[in-house]
């Protein structure tokens, strides 16, 4: 849409937004118009965030900045440390309108709904037209989205979005249309435990250059009581180096990605992960480019690509990446208040510290200390396991989740934590809560060998906690949980427990519980 008579735009580009293929850089006039970027202490501080996200953002923004400038775009860069910084998007574009002169102001809807609820208002504020364009970088958009979810669904259950989505974009489907290898999801092939002495590829890794270091000056000195280590910082930083990892992803660890993405190991944080979230989301990266490099492949003869690894990696994206994202609009803002099992205890100390004699917890949060980062099973089957069945307030943990992890968005971040971790919505996004015991780490990780608790004894003070919390979680809420189809086997082994079994496992879970405090 163009405006008669206007002469010049400011087209604000937010820090999640770093796309070359963004619907606002695509409307921008090199001979008139005007690109803003700023670094804002609110956007670094409404939670506070972990220093390497912090790093990771503010870099990323400058070298996506002068790469416009390198090209001949027009760019305003407010760096943090301006001494005219109003740290607020709406403050730095009345400034940049004011500055500039400009008509109009041109953005991409912004992927949070709090940013969102800002932006609504611009145009009645500054009294100049203000353009918020829909982000066409996403598979689904808010109708496509919206169109599945009402088409009489009684609940919107992933796996059936995935496979519209499959259909949409032709990913691993054959030539009559049906998905490859005759199934659309093979997860049951993706769960295998860590084999002794596997080879494990190092994450691709870049040194800072010199914009990156100054933002890491920064960062020491503005951010210090920040949680998290800056150093080192590997992270890619511009389009480039992400391809790059991308790239080495699909040469080096796909192959096995799907055989052992449930898998832990202590002392490999990284495994067969892509570790492209980071880049997706801020936009170095787009989930279609990224999907296509896979299916592509998967498909070429010579590679050993097996079918599992490929779909396990696209259904994250296109199925479970939009998906979630599709649910956070669907159901924001009332889905952020929801507490299902009225969970009130406060997250204990040592998810700050990692000061924790439970060593999946302990190497877990040792890990995201150090690099923002854990892969989802760590993030799903352990730290949310715990915090679940201690009944963690869902306000503290989602706000720990978002502190911590460099690809946390609220829009990624808030349906994983909420719907998935905490099943705090009620099953609005999960058909069970994914609550489990200690056995399920002992398989997946050589964690317990390396613990003070026994993962084998269920109850005592030597006893993995996991275990009795476990069933304390299912007797505490069994009235809200009982008539769970999925769950029917395990209360029914629940009721074969004689009455002091049962007495010992609350006795002991109110005794660890009361320890945290």
């Amino acid at each position: 849409m163009r405006y008669a008579g206007l002469t010049k735009a400011i087209h604000l580009i937010l820090g999640d937004q770093l796309s070359r293929n963004l619907i606002t850089l695509r409307q921008v006039d090199k001979n008139r118009d005007i690109i803003l970027m700023a670094e804002l202490w609110d956007e670094a501080t409404y939670v506070k965030h972990h220093k390497k996200k912090i790093a990771l953002v503010f870099s990323a923004m400058r070298h996506h900045a002068k790469w416009l400038s390198d090209r001949g775009y027009s760019v305003d860069y407010v760096p943090l440390n301006d001494a005219d910084n109003t740290h607020s998007f709406f403050g730095e574009v009345e400034r940049a309108v004011k500055r500039h002169s400009a008509d109009r102001v041109v953005v991409a809807e912004g992927n949070e709904h709090r940013v969102m609820q800002d932006m609504r208002d611009w145009g009645d504020r500054l009294d100049i037209p203000v353009e918020i364009l829909e982000d066409d970088r996403w598979i689904a958009s808010h109708a496509d989205f919206q169109n599945w979810a009402n088409d009489g669904r009684k609940q919107l259950r992933m796996e059936y979005f995935y496979r519209e989505m499959r259909k949409k974009t032709g990913f691993l489907m054959d030539e009559d249309g049906k998905p490859e290898g005759g199934e659309w999801n093979y997860d049951s092939e993706n769960r295998k435990p860590p084999k002794d002495g596997m080879s494990i590829p190092k994450p691709t890794s870049f040194e800072p250059d010199d914009i990156t270091k100054e933002v890491m000056d920064l960062v020491d000195e503005k951010f210090d009581d920040h949680f998290g280590d800056l150093y080192p910082f590997p992270f890619a930083v511009t389009r480039e180096q992400a391809l790059t990892v991308l790239d080495d992803f699909i040469r080096l660890r796909l192959e096995h990605f799907g055989d052992y993405q449930d898998a832990m190991v202590e002392g490999e944080a990284w495994m067969f992960h892509s570790h492209i979230s980071f880049y997706m989301n801020c936009g170095l990266l787009d989930p279609d480019e990224v999907c296509a490099a896979v299916h592509e492949a998967y498909h070429d003869g010579r590679r050993n690509i097996p079918l599992n690894a490929a779909e396990g990696f696209i259904r994250q994206i296109i199925g479970w990446r939009e998906y979630v994202r599709g649910l956070y609009w669907h159901r924001m803002p009332d889905y952020k208040a929801m507490n299902f099992f009225n969970a009130q205890r406060a997250l204990p100390d040592f998810f700050w510290t990692a000061e924790t004699r439970m060593n999946c917890l302990k190497q877990c949060i040792s890990e995201t200390k150090r690099n923002a980062y854990a892969h989802h099973i760590q993030r799903l089957m352990v730290l949310g396991n715990f915090a679940l069945l201690a009944g963690i307030h869902p306000d503290e943990v989602n706000e720990w989740y978002m502190i911590v992890y460099a690809d946390a968005y609220e829009w990624v971040e808030l349906p994983n934590v909420h719907g998935m971790i905490l099943y705090a919505d009620g099953g609005v996004l999960g058909s069970k809560p994914y609550a489990a015991g200690g056995n399920y780490i002992n398989k997946m990780s050589d964690y317990c060998k390396g613990c003070t608790y026994k993962v084998k004894e269920k109850t005592g003070a030597d006893a993995c906690p996991f275990n009795y919390l476990y069933w304390d979680f299912l007797i505490r809420n069994r009235d809200k949980l009982s008539n769970n189809p999925r769950l029917g086997m395990v209360y029914r082994t629940l009721d074969k427990m004689d009455a002091e079994k049962v007495d010992t496992i609350k006795q002991d879970s109110e005794a660890f519980l009361n320890s945290l405090s």
